[in-house]
């Protein structure tokens, strides 16, 4: 069968490469056409567009670049008619994709599936018409989007377990390096280490490293206890060291390039921003204290009690449907806030056995189905079933 994936960004990269694995394996004719990225290159099939073509954030880049979004998505709905595939299936991106969704939707007869569903329980609900209209089926990877989608919204989908959870049990199953000889490649000594993980943008490290810094080495002299433990901050892929060096002059912090999940295999707690960072801590086992700073953080704290539609914002949080770890963003960003819960979450800490034990039902509520493997095969059976006239039918029909 003819795969058309449309992805927008790396992670959609990283999450539609495994699932095009996966469709290899449960369809040996499979052929690929997609917008996307170098991972899934290496998978095979023909790239239309790179995602970095598409990949435009906040308000002013979007708007200079108007033009180039406008012709990548025309071209796009051309490619997918021109190419008529079995099915086209989109992975997260909403503001580009639901766009294609209801193109296929209106003017062929090719089903859409969705594999990892926007964030439309956060922000832009309203969006559900759309996804009822034109998504044939939707492939989740969060399991309390299954009663937003399905109680809320009468919406049946496919929850399929998450890939992060995944990676972090491949990786764990793998990984066999003694603490001492991580520590010799990266000359860290034997002192317990506390993990700095400071977003993967550079907007993100600017607003959240200083305090994360500040807030450790305040709270370590305090108690002294500056000699016990080391910071070491994981570096993002996409940022160089040289942008790391004007905030770490001056600190005892060691950066570590390209092994986060090695790092939080050794470490015995984490000041984490958040995003899917914040889970792949909790699925490790380290207590983590969630630190996000916004502008106009009253403004911000206002929104987030009543207009945001969540909550919490991180993932841990969300799964478990409770405070598991706490989130210091807005008004609660502050160096001693994060001091002190950084002292509650260390060995012997008052905090750290209840969020050990939160984490437990974070991995309960996850599952352990490998998530593009699940997918696969559900995809598959759905567009034979509908090869041979069942039809794939509208959202959330099972096999």
């Amino acid at each position: 069968m003819k795969y058309y994936l449309i992805v927008g960004e790396a992670s959609g990269d990283l999450h539609a490469s495994h699932l095009m694995r996966a469709l290899q394996q449960h369809d040996p004719q499979a052929s690929f056409r997609f917008f996307g990225g170098d991972l899934m290159s290496a998978v095979g099939g023909t790239r239309v567009r790179h995602y970095r073509e598409l990949a435009y954030m906040g308000f002013v880049p979007v708007l200079m670049h108007l033009r180039t979004i406008f012709c990548n998505m025309a071209m796009c709905k051309r490619d997918i008619s021109t190419w008529a595939p079995d099915v086209v299936i989109l992975v997260d991106y909403p503001g580009f994709n639901l766009d294609i969704a209801r193109y296929v939707h209106a003017h062929t007869h090719i089903p859409v599936y969705y594999y990892i569903s926007p964030k439309i329980w956060a922000w832009k609900e309203w969006r559900i018409r759309r996804i009822r209209r034109d998504v044939s089926e939707m492939f989740s990877i969060l399991p309390f989007e299954v009663p937003f989608y399905e109680q809320r919204h009468h919406y049946p989908i496919h929850y399929v377990g998450n890939p992060t959870a995944d990676e972090v049990r491949s990786f764990r199953a793998s990984y066999h390096e003694t603490r001492a000889d991580y520590g010799s490649r990266h000359g860290i000594d034997d002192r317990p280490i506390i993990a700095l993980l400071a977003g993967s943008r550079r907007q993100e490290i600017k607003d959240n490293l200083p305090a994360m810094l500040a807030a450790t080495e305040q709270l370590l002299a305090r108690r002294g206890w500056t000699g016990r433990y080391q910071m070491v901050l994981a570096g993002a892929p996409s940022i160089d060291d040289a942008y790391y060096a004007p905030f770490t002059a001056g600190h005892a912090v060691t950066l570590v390039r390209n092994e986060t999940y090695a790092l939080l295999t050794h470490s015995v707690a984490a000041l984490v921003t958040s995003g899917t960072a914040t889970l792949e801590t909790a699925l490790f086992g380290v207590p983590q204290a969630v630190c996000y700073r916004t502008p106009v953080p009253r403004l911000i704290r206002f929104a987030f009690n009543h207009i945001i539609k969540v909550r919490y914002i991180s993932l841990v949080n969300l799964i478990a449907d409770a405070e598991v770890v706490p989130e210091l963003m807005a008004d609660r960003f502050t160096q001693t806030d994060i001091g002190t819960w950084l002292e509650r979450i260390l060995p012997g800490g008052t905090g750290r056995a209840p969020m050990l034990a939160g984490y437990a039902e974070v991995a309960r509520r996850l599952g352990d189905a490998v998530a593009p493997e699940n997918a696969a095969r559900i995809i598959c059976q759905l567009l034979r079933a509908g090869a041979s006239g069942a039809g794939a039918g509208s959202g959330g029909s099972r096999p």
